[in-house]
């Protein structure tokens, strides 16, 4: 008898499954993506309906001939990818590289990996839906025509290895603009007074600020009003206006959505956007849990729905009602409106099984899986849970034409707050029992000085809800996003805040200048509708393309001939080359901006630039290099300033340094370098602590630094080296985690892994430099 063969994405989605189908299936991984479009050449046909030329990604090839050698022996293939536009576009590829028959392909789609919901799936499987695999398709489409045309131009007209994509070129400007604002802020000065005040013939004292001045809101602008207001108030007769006692009710927000998970975590956890996705990924496909095998933790990670079924509200009511009383639990069941688009078959990200708390599942959990489910956990219950109650009281304290107010508020309920603090929890403050019309003293008022201050740079948290605001992206997208323009250096993440860098603006400004719809935030968004009606059978593919690509093509052509080349007339700096009398002039690379001989390439003199665009002196600092004795001189390089050997490039010796400039030496541990036997130190990365053999260069051993600054010892995936037969584990590189052997160095297999940051292109089939990504 023929057996049923299942595919997924990734082995461990294929390991939770199989335990709960059994014997009559056989369940592979895809690795994600098996097709895509080629990397060397655009793929498209523009003129024939844009037609994609779709090919089996070669690092799966191999995957595929196993996958298609076990599809000819099935009676049935079931296409079990995730449940969204790629997961269809994923599922639709499978069917067409293995040349399954329409009647033998199967789809089935289901939100959470719990045995319910998959039986549930495998008894009513449908066919694939073109159109959402049309929707992918379009993006697919979309992005790389604007990668594939605009990087090339901007390799033209800037410099090599630029790329600008129709998603990601949008958020850099978002943030390049608000650069901008921060740069043009004038700080104004304003005064704010406190006054103390005390009863008459009682103990205690009132400090409230001052808010009206004449009936209006008190505006203060420099110290001579401040002083004049003072001296004003030391005269007035003070009393208690109006005394204002309330009952506030404070809900729970709804279980999360893709981007309040991101927000979320981001904010609580310090989890970045990508970090977050691959640990939902990870709680969604199944954890080991001891005797009961691999279970599926959480429901779909990427959706833009607060929908819950039915059965899991119920669930979690009993478990209110059970765990905290009768009391705690909201009077009805609460529904939570989804945002207008949202995915309706889709539900919120929520435990698959409110029973499993996050103490119970802590032995079986890494810190940061534990620290995320109980974040979701957390989120869930509170949705269901009473408002918390709190009684508040406002005074208002008038003398003359001054109003000075003091709030305070006592909880006396804490409902959801039992499981979730809200961000908004204030200070309890209890104020005194005072009565309308009681007389007070003004014992001094305290003016103080103040500026106002430009608006906040994005935040990780900050940028994916503007994004989702501004109907840029969707669920799927959010992470990749943030990632790419990081990866792109159009942007650097300090102190958890984004700041644009030269070349971010320099881009931006060009393309912003040249292509006005496609890098306006309106059209951006009105193009991820257009994607959203292709899926609902609203709007044809085609059609879409044809009317931004209209756009696109006109602009294009206009900017090939009237955009200005930062190579061919660069900007002058009046500078002369030290070596051979030139004129300096601004160039660009992709660290930024810096000064080069206008003689180039005759004379390659370069030199790197402050902020004021003169040339940054070299600033021998007294220290000698511990690798070959010459000086140690101060550098600036991409993430800051560090010190260099004076013998570079024979000598390569770096050292971090502080904020004087003093060298920052590596901390040595006890732990011993597993391949040389030197000694380990820690030091920094752009991604933070590392542990590195103190015997780099030449043994460039490195691991990830784990609780303590030991060695973190990495994930396994579950799978084996198909060389060396060691196990694989999940590292982190530049574009994010991978699987390695981990018998490296001896053994150097790499793997991407199957959709772990829910990329649009996830999986095997990363977007080239020139697309630019999404």
């Amino acid at each position: 008898m023929k057996k049923k063969v299942v595919i997924v994405e990734s082995p461990a989605k294929a390991k939770t499954i199989n335990k709960i189908l059994g014997k009559d299936f056989t369940v592979k991984a895809s690795m994600g993506h098996v097709k895509d479009l080629p990397e060397s050449t655009l793929g498209i046909d523009v003129e024939n309906g844009f037609k994609p030329t779709y090919r089996v990604i070669k690092t799966w090839s191999k995957t595929v001939k196993e996958l298609k050698k076990l599809s000819e022996g099935a009676s049935e293939v079931y296409l079990a990818t995730d449940p969204d536009r790629e997961g269809e576009a994923i599922a639709y590829h499978l069917k067409e590289a293995l040349g399954v028959a329409d009647g033998a392909a199967y789809r089935v789609a289901f939100n959470e990996i719990t045995r319910k919901a998959i039986e549930e799936a495998f008894k009513n499987p449908g066919r694939i839906d073109m159109d959402k695999v049309n929707a992918q398709q379009a993006r697919r489409v979309l992005d790389r025509l604007v990668g594939y045309k605009l990087s090339p131009l901007l390799w033209s007209k800037v410099t090599r290895g630029l790329s600008a994509g129709r998603v990601q070129s949008v958020a850099v400007r978002l943030i390049v603009d608000r650069e901008r604002e921060i740069e043009a802020f004038k700080p104004g000065e304003y005064w704010t007074i406190g006054g103390v005040f005390g009863r008459e013939g009682k103990e205690g004292e009132l400090r409230a600020d001052l808010k009206e001045i004449d009936g209006k809101e008190a505006e203060i602008r420099d110290a001579a009003g401040a002083e004049s207001a003072v001296a004003e108030m030391k005269s007035q007769r003070w009393a208690v206006s109006s005394v204002a006692r309330k009952e506030k009710a404070e809900k729970p927000g709804p279980p999360f959505s893709t981007s309040l998970l991101q927000q979320q975590a981001s904010i609580r956890l310090r989890f970045s956007a990508k970090k977050t996705m691959f640990l939902a990924q990870q709680l969604y496909e199944g954890i080991e849990l001891g005797d009961a095998g691999s279970v599926g933790l959480i429901t779909y990670m990427r959706t833009d729905s607060f929908r819950t079924a039915d059965e899991a509200v119920n669930g979690l009511r009993d478990y209110i009602r059970g765990a905290y009383g009768q009391d705690y639990l909201s009077r009805s069941p609460r529904v939570f409106p989804s945002k207008k688009g949202a995915q309706a078959a889709h539900e919120a990200v929520r435990p698959t099984d409110v029973q499993r708390t996050p103490e119970s599942l802590k032995p079986h959990l890494t810190a940061d899986q534990f620290k995320l489910y109980d974040l979701i956990w957390r989120r869930f219950v509170a949705s269901q849970m009473s408002p918390a109650i709190f009684d508040t009281t406002s005074i208002d304290i008038r003398g003359g034409r001054f109003l000075f107010q003091i709030n305070g508020r006592i909880m006396r309920f804490p409902g959801f707050t039992k499981v979730w603090t809200s961000s908004s929890d204030k200070t309890e403050t209890e104020l005194p029992d005072v009565r309308e019309s009681e007389n007070l003293n003004l014992l001094h008022a305290d003016p103080a000085q103040h500026f106002t201050k430009p608006p906040p740079r994005f935040t990780e948290a900050t940028l994916v809800k503007t994004l989702e605001k501004l109907g840029i992206g969707r669920p799927s997208t959010y992470a990749p996003i943030i990632s790419t323009i990081q990866d792109r250096g159009y942007v650097d993440l300090r102190q958890r805040a984004f700041e644009a860098t030269e070349i971010g603006k320099v881009v931006t400004d060009l393309l912003v200048g040249h292509f006005p719809e496609i890098m306006d935030a309106g059209f951006t968004s009105n193009m991820e509708e257009s994607l959203d009606s292709i899926e609902e059978a609203r709007a044809d593919w085609v059609k879409v393309l044809e009317g931004f690509y209209k756009i696109f093509s006109k602009d294009l052509e206009k900017a090939a001939s009237e955009m200005r080349s930062l190579k061919k007339d660069p900007e002058k700096s009046g500078i002369k080359c030290p070596q051979c009398g030139a004129e300096m002039v601004y160039r660009y690379n992709l660290n930024g901006k810096f000064l080069g001989c206008s003689e180039f390439p005759k004379c390659k003199t370069a030199m790197s630039i402050g902020g004021d665009g003169k040339p940054r002196t070299v600033q021998e600092t007294g220290h000698s290099c511990d690798v070959c004795g010459k000086p140690m001189i101060l550098r600036d390089g991409k993430r800051g300033r560090f010190l260099g050997c004076s013998g570079f490039p024979e000598c390569k010796n770096t050292l971090s340094v502080d904020a004087e400039g003093n060298p920052v030496k590596p901390a040595m541990l006890d732990e011993k370098c597993d391949k040389c036997g030197s000694p380990m130190v820690v030091k920094r990365g752009r991604r933070g602590p590392f542990i590195s053999c103190s015997a780099w260069p030449k043994c460039k051993n490195a691991k990830p630094a784990g609780p303590g600054l030991k060695p973190a010892e990495p994930e396994k995936t579950g799978e084996m080296c198909e060389k060396c037969g060691k196990p694989m584990v999940i590292r982190t590189g530049r574009r994010g985690p991978f699987a390695a052997c981990s018998g490296y160095p001896q053994c150097k297999t790499t793997k991407a892994l199957a959709a772990a940051d829910g990329a649009e292109n996830a999986g095997g089939g990363p977007a080239t430099a020139e697309e630019g990504g999404n």
